[in-house]
């Protein structure tokens, strides 16, 4: 027997990848060095505004670089409520917008590998996060599921083929539109898109969810009160 073999063997019999002692070592390694984001994200934040104060236009890239240390994950519960979201549907390619150094990636991973195989596209604009994630997808003895992209999600995203059966949408805030309307098209009906902070950045998200919740764009929506605000849609079509 293999070790690859004896591993799925051991995930097939928990019932779920995410109790894999590869995959449960990852998370839990990036959940404990995410907490020191109580410090490294005012600097960050700090170290922009001052860029914007001395007359400098803020660039994706440049707010990116800023933010290279800062891991701005998800929970622990968030991610199991996407483990559980992409189980439930069935969710066999997925796409994340805003991969960090992967902490979703990991939860979104393990669901569809549980569902039977796929694929997991990702997008990172930040080169040293994205080969950092890359690096943990393959700790976790998920390379053969996982691609991250490099690059602006726009363009990145853009060459996804269809169909798709679930969005998670974690990036830059005044991004969310423009990257789902470039893959809007290539949902699945039936489709899930999860979007995180919507309490957090109520005010830079209030189009994304008058969007998503106006009837007329092919979404049912609601958001649901989990860790900072997640909005809940299913693409019904137009």
């Amino acid at each position: 027997m293999t070790a690859g073999n004896g591993t799925r063997r051991d995930m097939q019999a928990a019932g779920s990848s995410l109790q894999d002692a590869r995959v449960r070592g990852v998370l839990e390694r990036l959940h404990r060095s995410a907490r020191g984001d109580l410090f490294r994200l005012p600097r960050a934040v700090v170290g922009n505004a001052l860029t914007q104060l001395s007359g400098r236009r803020l660039t994706p890239e440049m707010r990116s670089r800023a933010m290279k240390d800062v891991y701005i994950p998800i929970s622990a519960e968030q991610g199991k409520f996407l483990y559980l979201v992409a189980r439930s549907i069935g969710a066999r390619t997925v796409v994340e917008f805003g991969t960090s150094f992967g902490i979703s990636t990991l939860y979104l991973a393990a669901a569809v590998r549980d569902a039977g195989g796929g694929r997991v596209i990702g997008s990172e604009l930040e080169e040293s996060k994205q080969r950092q994630a890359t690096a943990n997808m393959a700790e976790a003895g998920f390379s053969d599921l996982v691609e991250v992209r490099l690059g602006d999600a726009v363009k990145t995203l853009a060459t996804v083929e269809g169909p798709i059966d679930l969005v998670l949408l974690d990036g830059w805030k005044d991004l969310y539109l423009p990257v789902l309307q470039v893959l809007t098209p290539k949902l699945r009906k039936g489709a899930v898109v999860l979007a995180d902070n919507i309490f957090t950045f109520r005010k830079a998200l209030r189009p994304y969810v008058e969007h998503m919740q106006s009837g007329r764009n092919g979404f049912q929506s609601t958001t649901l009160t989990i860790a900072d605000g997640f909005e809940y849609s299913v693409y019904v079509g137009e």
